[in-house]
């Protein structure tokens, strides 16, 4: 039985050389929203929220869901709350699916600890994966008025790190230098000699491109050998997406931000993705789950968005190994200590993969002291920078 649920709140400030930035923002902190479920056996589960929301915010809806928690069976679905589709609707909506998402990680957690089986195994029992593999998110500290090129030695870095994918993003505002889809393509092929064969590389567009833009950069990404383009349009452009995909020999892929399977229907239906992107910290491992089998029956993989800390990743990495389509999980290289800080015994991620068959539940415990050791500092984790 559930006897309490309560959220802890972390933040790290970024140190000067820990800031990162793209497009026209530069971050300030990480943050990290951790929901905590208690049982009456001595069972603690811990799932991780996306901290977009407001940590604060995401702490008080799952404290206004205590109520209809607490008392209930870990394993009676019927109380679980559902995502509504509101993370898109920043502040109060945002917080909303987040905290409901980090419930359900949490007692997902709960519920493998209790059974003595890792999460991946309760979702499918058959489930035969023991490792996931891991992608290196990152590219995002190269500006195009400065030296452009040092997205060359960070890429290298997650290269020489055992990562075998690697994925980054399009760099400060376009307009701020005049960049256009063939200068990025010529500092794109500038990584790709110094890589070589030893890693695949994947673009996140960040939905910033016009469609002539987004038509361009694909033709030309798909002619050197890349293995996806991420939101490359508007979040909301399901035209734009639907004609980009169908006439590009590129694997287009988005949704991140997607937080129920009625918002990735007419996506799924109208094939505007090759790869979907839920994530477990933005909608939970239940809905990563049914989104991941009813894209599996449309022929489309599923690589969830993981932009946050080691405990959302362990949740993805779990859903990953329950998915017949679900190929890697992404890992977010820019959050400072906050990453692999807040669990005991640091990183999981070891050659670029992941174990999912070691222990119990999600595979890792949040360090006793994290809202001593990591102070909640209230404020957005980025700043808009105007050029």
């Amino acid at each position: 039985m559930i006897t309490d649920v309560r959220t802890l709140c972390a933040t790290r400030l970024h140190t000067r050389e820990d800031q990162w930035a793209t497009d026209r923002y530069r971050s300030v902190k990480a943050d990290a929203a951790i929901v905590v479920v208690e049982t009456d056996d001595g069972v603690t589960g811990v799932g991780e929220a996306c901290s977009y929301g407001n940590p604060r915010q995401i702490a008080e809806w799952v404290r206004w869901y205590r109520g209809s928690l607490v008392g209930a069976d870990l394993d009676d679905f019927s109380v679980v709350p559902r995502p509504t589709g509101t993370a898109l609707e920043h502040a109060v909506g945002s917080a909303h699916d987040f905290a409901v998402a980090g419930i359900d990680c949490a007692l997902w957690d709960a519920r493998g600890r209790a059974a003595g089986k890792p999460v991946a195994r309760l979702l499918d029992p058959a489930v035969s994966t023991t490792a996931v593999d891991v992608y290196a998110s990152g590219g995002v500290r190269y500006d195009w008025h400065d030296d452009p090129r040092t997205l060359v030695a960070d890429v290298l870095g997650h290269v020489e790190a055992g990562y075998r994918t690697v994925k980054f993003r399009l760099g400060t505002a376009w307009h701020w230098d005049r960049v256009t889809p063939a200068r990025f393509l010529a500092l794109y092929d500038e990584v790709r000699d110094a890589v070589g064969d030893r890693a695949g590389l994947a673009v996140d567009a960040n939905s910033r491109l016009s469609r002539a833009e987004a038509r361009e950069l694909a033709e030309g990404l798909a002619a050197r050998g890349t293995l996806w383009l991420e939101e490359p349009l508007g979040k909301d452009d399901i035209e734009g997406y639907e004609e980009l995909t169908s006439s590009v020999d590129l694997r287009i892929s988005g949704g991140e931000s997607f937080t129920t399977i009625e918002q990735f229907r007419p996506w799924i239906e109208r094939g505007c993705f090759d790869i979907v992107q839920p994530d477990a910290g933005v909608c939970g491992i239940s809905e990563v789950m049914r989104v991941g089998r009813i894209a599996a029956d449309a022929g489309i993989s599923l690589i969830p968005h993981s932009w946050h800390n080691g405990l959302m990743l362990m949740a993805n990495a779990h859903a990953v190994a329950a998915l017949p389509n679900a190929p890697m999980v992404e890992e977010c290289m820019v959050q400072g200590p906050l990453r692999w800080g807040i669990v005991q015994g640091g990183s999981r991620v070891k050659d670029g993969t992941v174990s999912v068959a070691e222990s119990p539940g999600l595979g890792v415990d949040v360090v006793d002291d994290l809202e001593e050791q990591y102070p909640y500092v209230e404020g957005h984790y980025s700043v808009e920078v105007y050029r």
